[in-house]
């Protein structure tokens, strides 16, 4: 399996190369940067390890939750890349990532993964492992105010993300005693979402490269909002 990933939904931009099990990864926080770093890390990948595009399986991105802007460089670059190449692209959640790094970092099998989404709001989801490392999604992810997160049944929770830096009292006081720890520095990585890409693209989740579309989240919420508001006036 050859697949390259990256990842700008956040502060973070980040590339990642996964070759027959083993990552390579290039990472840094650096905001507003992330259209001027992320081709090079991508380039400087392929460089390392001697492969050109035609020899990959296929490219994954971070196709949200997370900043409007850093999808869109997210998912255009993924597009013109994979249409060049003919590739398929594997869209990946962000959450879903934040959710295994936190797995692979420590292990945790049980993880609340939030993300700031300002206005007052969090991108939220709730996360069990599975299997070997694999991050399932219970309920759906959305987007709400921290004082009304779905909250999961049982103890022991993980929170991870920027969610927890900028609400971690609220989401604290919200979890009660289901929540045993919490790290607000963490932020998605793109070799998070290449192991994930790669579970995905063998389980035929793979996109044509126009299917590869971010998703924001708060647009679903908007929808609905105008949807119930034009039910109102029939």
């Amino acid at each position: 399996m050859r697949l390259l990933a990256l990842d700008t939904a956040t502060e973070a931009c980040s590339a990642a190369l996964l070759v027959e099990g083993e990552v390579l990864e290039r990472y840094e926080v650096a905001p507003r940067r992330h259209a001027e770093l992320v081709l090079p890390m991508l380039e400087s990948l392929l460089d390392e390890a001697g492969l050109s595009l035609s020899r990959l399986d296929a490219l994954a991105f971070g196709r949200g939750p997370g900043a409007f802007t850093g999808l869109r460089i997210a998912a255009g670059v993924a597009q013109g890349i994979a249409l060049g190449a003919e590739l398929p692209v594997v869209p990946v959640s962000t959450l879903a990532a934040l959710a295994h790094g936190a797995f692979r970092e420590r292990g945790e099998t049980a993880v609340l993964a939030g993300i700031d989404a300002r206005m007052g709001e969090v991108y939220w989801g709730i996360y069990r492992g599975v299997e070997a490392g694999v991050m399932e999604c219970v309920g759906e992810e959305c987007v709400c105010p921290p004082q009304v997160v779905p909250v999961p049944p049982g103890k022991g929770w993980f929170g991870a993300g920027t969610a927890w830096a900028c609400h971690g009292e609220i989401l604290a006081r919200r979890l009660g005693p289901r929540l045993a720890a919490w790290a607000g520095d963490s932020l998605p990585r793109a070799r998070d979402i290449a192991v994930l890409g790669a579970g995905l693209y063998r389980a035929g989740r793979a996109v044509d490269p126009a299917q590869a579309l971010p998703v924001y989240l708060r647009d679903k919420v908007v929808a609905e909002k105008a949807d119930a508001t034009d039910r109102g006036r029939e």
